[in-house]
């Protein structure tokens, strides 16, 4: 019965929101699946973490290019006059020196431990980057919701608000009546239309307060239209998206992108820092070779070949005396550690506090329903009671006063509870 009663209320009340704030030129409807949609797909952060994400892979794929050699090919001419040192160390004077080259060579420089370790670390910074984006993205959605349901209650509370102006008008025309004929005194009639000004006050208040979860909504899911988003959503209701909530939040990080994106993070370090390690013992390959045409201008050319190959290990002094490049891997590991710790006590409260807001709102929930309830029955009674001047304006007021505290409340319960439920989804690592 109760269930009833509230989806068929708050139905009307949003097909009245609906009708009443649409009313204006600049208005858009919108429903939490579509802020699910806009908020996954404009939202600029979630941009920024996808073009960071592909930085990453073109990361990648410039590592993956080490082993490939450079090719080239083409012309060159030589031209000398004057003097020139022989290969012995004797000068000549009078040279004139005159040749073409055209040829098609290559040239590869391997750093195997670069390219490995360099490779490898570049592949663990894309799985890093994407689980980066994953988070990022339910973090940018998950304040949409919240936004949302804000937008929500706003726009509930200056519904509630207008209709509740609406039968204080009602109440006036009655009172003034009422005093024309001599039932009630002019006081009550001027008490009437005070309590009517603070309630159109108090509309017009709430009516600022929609407008800048508007703003704040339309901001987030990166629409460039000047509009006023209106809830179009026939219901409110509580949502359930955790069905099993855990008692222990100890291993729950494991599951959240942003560890496996620390964890990728810290992998690619120690990898890279193998090159200062291991990758010390690694040789530097060169290979250079050309085939070409080469002689004079005026007497010929002849096939020319050229191949060189060398094999180098190189030990950098400043490694094996300061320890440099080392100390800065070791302080990156560190870091990185530090920040998957930090990551870990996050999680914990941040599921800690879901859990807490979502058993606080559903006690809410319960008790605001029956106080809604009880202060739409008073308030129903005492407006008939008005109309039959059996009871005092004041105790009108006092009801619709209590009326819509008793709304205000059930609407933030179930915002609440619903936020809590968005919240804790995302805590446990799940994704949107």
């Amino acid at each position: 019965m109760k269930s009833s009663y509230k989806n068929i209320m708050f139905g009307l009340l949003l097909l009245f929101a609906a009708n009443t704030v649409t009313a204006q030129d600049n208005t858009q409807a919108i429903n939490l699946e579509t802020v699910l949609k806009l908020a996954g797909a404009d939202n600029l952060v979630i941009q920024q973490y996808q073009q960071r994400y592909e930085l990453a892979l073109a990361d990648r794929a410039k590592a993956r290019e080490w082993y490939l050699p450079t090719i080239y090919g083409g012309a060159t001419t030589h031209y000398l006059t004057g003097a020139a040192m022989n290969a012995d160390g004797r000068f000549y004077q009078d040279v004139e020196r005159n040749n073409l080259w055209g040829g098609l060579g290559l040239f590869a420089e391997w750093d195997i431990s670069k390219g490995l370790y360099g490779s490898l670390a570049a592949k663990q910074k894309v799985k890093a980057a994407m689980h980066r984006s994953t988070a990022e993205r339910n973090q940018a959605i998950l304040q949409a919701v919240h936004t949302y349901y804000d937008l929500q209650v706003e726009q509930m509370k200056y519904v509630a608000f207008n209709k509740l102006v609406s039968q204080a008008d009602t109440i006036v025309q009655q009172i003034r009546i009422q005093v024309e004929v001599g039932i009630l005194f002019k006081t009550e009639l001027l008490l009437a239309k005070s309590n009517y000004n603070h309630l159109k006050i108090a509309a017009l208040q709430s009516k600022i307060d929609f407008e800048k979860k508007s703003a704040l909504l339309v901001n987030l899911l990166n629409i460039e239209e000047d509009v006023v988003l209106v809830s179009a959503d026939t219901a409110i209701v509580p949502v359930k998206m955790v069905e099993d909530i855990p008692d222990s939040s100890q291993d729950i990080y494991t599951k959240r992108p942003e560890y496996r994106s620390l964890q990728l993070g810290l992998r690619s370090i120690q990898t890279e820092r193998k090159m200062t390690t291991t990758g010390l013992l690694m040789p530097k390959v060169r290979l250079g070779a050309y085939g070409s045409s080469f002689g004079s201008l005026d007497s010929g050319f002849v096939p020319t070949n050229e191949l060189n190959l060398s094999l180098l290990w190189q030990i950098p002094t400043g490694r094996l005396l300061y320890r440099g490049d080392l100390r800065q891997f070791n302080a990156r590991v560190m870091l990185q550690e530090n920040s998957i710790e930090q990551l870990k006590n996050q999680v914990r409260q941040e599921v800690t506090e879901a859990k807490s807001r979502l058993r606080s709102a559903t006690e809410q929930m319960e008790i605001a329903e029956e106080s809604l309830q009880l202060s739409a029955e008073a308030l129903s009674q005492s407006i008939q009671r008005q109309k039959l001047g059996t009871v005092i304006p004041f105790e009108v007021f006092q009801a619709q006063e209590f009326y819509m505290k008793a709304q205000i409340d059930y609407l933030q319960a179930i915002s609440s509870h619903n936020k809590a439920q968005y919240s804790l989804y995302i805590a446990m690592g799940n994704n949107l």
